[in-house]
């Protein structure tokens, strides 16, 4: 296992945590938007997420692009093995963005089936990521051929489902936490209360998967016992949903916007340092499965895909930002747009 395949590791990752806390608030808003009942409302929802939402979902594509250039293994063996999994979060992807862009077209009743669609959709995106992490924590089964050969129904194991629960708490934090900064009057005050309620069972619910993967999964704790320096992680991915929890009660919405994503991309690295250097662990034998070492490309491809990736991401990073400050500010309902 070279520098460079760790390197490679932490690159991947970094581009999913990214398409996790800039997807993830518009998932939660899409979420919301289910329990709003005024279309202008759902309007506002929408309109505040519309200039970026295709933009974050960029993320997601650098991801998995990374992911087929630096371990291709990883990438074909999951997704022949969990091929229907895979389609279902595509097709929930899908029906999201269609919904966005279709509902202005449509009557009222169209606008409000849409809106459902959305909604649902999000929801399922949200569900299904939080699924499919679950899986790569507790291991996958794999034949003698050493690929994943995936029932996609044990798929759905209450382990993993705990975590696509959690993960739907998540965003819907996030969601709300983005609202607030986006609108005023009455839907803030509804996006502040649905902040503070969501937020509780985001953080039982972390305890829970904590609690359960730590008592079902022993070898997470290897690293962290080698590494003691590591414990700062997850220590700080508690530390980082009390503050969500304190600005919120201050009112200081965008830090606790802030400490939302902080809290999201800790918990991920928690998970990824517990896994390293694992990929896809094979169930009940955690020592198997795909590893950084057996499942990465060669050096040379891994040299010039980073140096592309060097080059690659300050540029969305930059047209990430751009976007952001070009449509910061509060969002009214007009007859533009949404």
């Amino acid at each position: 296992m070279s520098a460079l395949e760790i390197t490679w590791y932490f690159v991947v990752l970094l581009l999913f945590a990214g398409y996790a806390v800039l997807d993830g608030f518009d998932l939660g808003a899409g979420l919301w938007g289910l329990f709003t009942r005024r279309g202008e409302d759902r309007k506002i929802l929408l309109r505040a997420i519309g200039p970026v939402w295709d933009g974050n979902e960029v993320w997601l594509l650098a991801g998995a692009m990374a992911l087929f250039g630096g371990f291709p293994a990883v990438f074909a063996g999951l997704f022949s093995g969990i091929y229907p999994a895979a389609m279902l979060i595509i097709f929930a992807l899908i029906f999201r963005a269609a919904a966005i862009e279709f509902r202005g077209y449509a009557g009222r009743a169209g606008r409000e089936a849409w809106d459902a669609v959305f909604g649902v959709a999000s929801i399922l995106t949200a569900l299904l990521f939080g699924v499919a992490l679950g899986n790569l924590v507790r291991g996958l089964p794999f034949d003698s051929s050493g690929a994943p050969a995936v029932n996609t129904l044990a798929l759905l194991n209450p382990y993993a489902l705990l975590v696509g629960v959690t993960a739907v708490a998540a965003v819907s934090v996030h969601g709300a936490l983005f609202l607030t900064l986006k609108t005023e009057g009455a839907l803030k005050g509804r996006a502040d209360f649905r902040a503070r309620r969501s937020w509780v069972f985001y953080f039982v619910l972390l305890i829970a998967v904590f609690v359960w993967s730590l008592l079902r999964f022993p070898y997470l704790l290897g690293n962290f016992k080698d590494y003691r320096v590591l414990l700062f992680v997850p220590v700080a991915a508690f530390g980082s949903l009390v503050a969500i929890r304190v600005f919120l009660r201050r009112a200081k919405y965008a830090k606790a916007f802030v400490w939302s994503g902080i809290s999201i991309v800790l918990i991920l690295l928690t998970g990824a340092l517990g896994v390293f250097p694992r990929l896809a662990p094979a169930l009940g034998d955690p020592q198997g499965g795909l590893t950084i070492a057996n499942a990465a490309s060669s050096e040379r491809t891994l040299t010039v895909i980073l140096i592309f990736a060097l080059v690659g991401m300050p540029l969305v990073l930059l047209y990430t930002g751009y976007a952001y400050r070009t449509f910061a500010g509060k969002i009214e309902a007009d007859e533009a747009g949404y």
